[in-house]
């Protein structure tokens, strides 16, 4: 395992580094990655959405304005994560 120092090291001369270079290393790395399992579940979220869109397509299921969206989740995150 390599030590942090080491790690940052690395980091702060590839931060420098054109963007071209940067997505070259950034491929190289991802290259020795096991990325079977990440696949799998881009594929599983993929399938998701064409039946969500297919559902939506055929009436099944309707949809909802963003803005009443964002106030759902704004206040599911208030409820959860504010401390009083």
């Amino acid at each position: 395992m390599l030590h942090n120092s080491f790690r940052s090291a690395i980091l702060n001369e590839a931060l420098k580094l054109p963007p071209v270079d940067k997505a070259s290393v950034i491929d190289q790395l991802m290259a020795g990655f096991d990325l079977s399992e990440r696949q799998r579940i881009d594929n599983a979220w993929a399938n998701e959405a064409e039946r969500r869109i297919d559902a939506y397509d055929t009436g099944r299921i309707s949809a909802k304005p963003v803005e009443e969206v964002m106030r759902e989740i704004n206040a599911v995150c208030l409820a959860t994560f504010h401390t009083p």
